[in-house]
């Protein structure tokens, strides 16, 4: 059987960042929320995830996760940092598959949730407190985890006006929803800044339903 190599990129697109800061003594990650997609499995199940997807040749890491956050879920946003890594093997399609898919944490900006993409049943903004009971997968719950130990820095950061400001904005072509994903046209460079624990170390996963998510 042949193996193929698949490389991702996406994230966790937070808003609220400010307003969480603006709480004493400590940030208040309940005021926090999540960009989250939503597809339905084989067996109709609803499954939660971030948002991510290939890396478009000419593309940086941080390029195609805010390229891919916007196409499936319409959130314009500006990388903060490295989430994690996450790495998985399936079977498709008569080939093995090792897929690595790179997390970044990503300020939501501007824009509308949009679940246009044919791929995505739901987009939806969900309470950060959430995500653990919400996402499907066991390996974004732990990326969430991590990411529940830097947020109260990057709030404090947000509310300071340290953090990298908003990216160029980036403009869908919605003449090609109807085909499969969006293109972006970029209008400037995104913006990115290490989150000083480093990224996580890479996991394993594998589940029956890794082909749905090896769309991404």
């Amino acid at each position: 059987m042949r193996t193929v190599l698949e490389t991702s990129a996406g994230g966790l697109v937070v808003r609220g960042l400010a307003q969480a800061a603006a709480v004493e003594p400590e940030p208040d990650l309940s005021r926090l929320e999540v960009a989250l997609i939503g597809r339905l499995d084989r067996r109709g199940r609803m499954l939660w995830s971030m948002p991510k997807g290939h890396i478009e040749p000419g593309e940086t890491i941080e390029e195609t996760a805010r390229r891919e956050a916007l196409e499936e879920t319409g959130a314009d946003s500006t990388v903060l940092g490295p989430l994690g890594i996450i790495d998985y093997w399936f079977v498709a399609e008569g080939r093995r598959i090792h897929k690595t898919v790179h997390h970044h944490l990503m300020r939501y900006d501007h824009g509308e949730l949009c679940d246009e993409d044919p791929e995505i049943t739901e987009v939806a903004w969900v309470a950060f407190d959430d995500l653990p009971r919400r996402l499907a997968y066991p390996d974004e719950r732990r990326l969430v985890e991590k990411a529940r130990t830097l947020l109260p820095e990057i709030a404090r950061d947000e509310l300071a006006g340290r953090n990298p400001a908003p990216a160029a904005a980036q403009q869908v072509d919605p003449s090609r929803r109807a085909d499969g994903p969006a293109p972006v046209r970029r209008t400037g460079q995104g913006s990115s800044a290490g989150l000083k624990n480093g990224a996580a170390k890479p996991g394993i996963r594998h589940h029956d339903d890794a082909p749905e998510e090896s769309t991404s």
